[in-house]
């Protein structure tokens, strides 16, 4: 081909391949463009739709309220894979409030018990030793002589009980030795309750003291049958004590009491403890013991003495002029008895 020719024709092709490729770009650009405007139109048209959705549901929860609830709740149950936890239950249940009825029942049965084993203490006597029923006493007056011998702790019973045996043959009974010696013997089921009741100054049940007078009388008179004055110390301590006996083991000829101040009486104990050894020789348990002597025993001298059969003596003076007004007294008593 002729250069010119060859010449004009590549201007040609080029001019033909540039004119394509900007109608190409241009096509590109009008795509874009218009992909551009309907993505806008879509979103235009979804945000719309949202919106009216939005509207829609606001006014349906304005109209009927439980009903959005229970889509929202069938939502999360949709969405929720666990179990949702258990609701608290309401404060005002009964079943969570502290019981305390069982609590008054326990502390009225512990308070029972310990009532029922205080009195079961205090009285074993009564249940562990009955008093045997009898028409009539084991002794008569003809038979036993009896005297009771009363007075304050520390009045000098004893220092003249044992002159009255020197002298006259009288058998000596204390019933708070005879106490002292149960207390000690093993085995004995009124060792407890007799120990607790020297030390506090108390009186033991009357058939304890009965019973161990009556066994020592018939002892008595089992080893020497001549012996049958007896001097009973420290007994009746009660009026119960004092008809128990009579009743059962034989009546008393009379009542010897000596008389002695309070002070006097604290004085000799007092001086008599710190070489006597006995429990109950201390200042607490003499209080305790004139007390009990007081109220309990100068009712039984009171009561034999509106029956004539009180012999008082004064425990005050030196033991051998207390033993001289004894045997005076004593001798115009009784007469030939003594």
């Amino acid at each position: 081909m002729h250069p010119m020719a060859a010449g004009a024709h590549r201007q040609g092709w080029q001019k033909l391949t540039a004119s394509v490729t900007r109608s190409a770009a241009s096509k590109s650009a009008s795509s874009a463009h218009c992909g551009i405007v309907s993505f806008r139109a879509a979103s235009s048209s979804s945000s719309s739709a949202v919106s009216s959705r939005l509207r829609l549901q606001q006014s349906a929860v304005r109209q009927s309220p439980r009903s959005t609830t229970f889509s929202t709740s069938a939502v999360r149950r949709s969405y929720s894979s666990s179990t949702p936890p258990p609701r608290p239950p309401p404060r005002g249940n009964n079943n969570n409030k502290i019981k305390f009825w069982p609590f008054a029942v326990l502390i009225a049965l512990s308070s029972g018990a310990y009532i029922l084993l205080s009195q079961q203490r205090k009285a074993p006597a009564a249940a562990g030793l009955p008093a045997p029923y009898k028409p009539t006493p084991t002794f008569s007056q003809s038979d036993v002589t009896v005297l009771f011998v009363l007075g304050g702790p520390g009045a000098g019973k004893g220092t003249q009980c044992a002159r009255l045996v020197s002298d006259y043959g009288f058998k000596h009974l204390s019933a708070g030795d005879l106490l002292r010696e149960e207390q000690d013997r093993p085995g004995s089921q009124f060792g407890t309750l007799i120990k607790d009741c020297i030390k506090n100054g108390t009186i033991v049940p009357m058939e304890v003291t009965v019973q161990l007078l009556e066994n020592a009388m018939v002892e008595t008179l089992a080893h020497s049958p001549a012996s049958k004055k007896f001097l009973i110390d420290g007994f009746p301590r009660k009026m119960d004590q004092a008809l128990k006996f009579e009743e059962v083991v034989c009546p008393a000829q009379l009542v010897l009491f000596y008389d002695c101040p309070e002070a006097e009486m604290e004085r000799r104990l007092m001086e008599r403890g710190k070489t006597s050894g006995r429990a109950d020789d201390n200042a607490e348990s003499i209080r305790k013991r004139f007390h009990t002597f007081v109220e309990t025993s100068m009712p039984v001298v009171n009561h034999y003495e509106k029956e004539g059969r009180v012999v008082k003596v004064d425990a005050t003076p030196t033991p051998e002029a207390v033993y001289k007004d004894t045997q005076a007294k004593l001798t115009k008593v009784l007469g030939d008895k003594l």
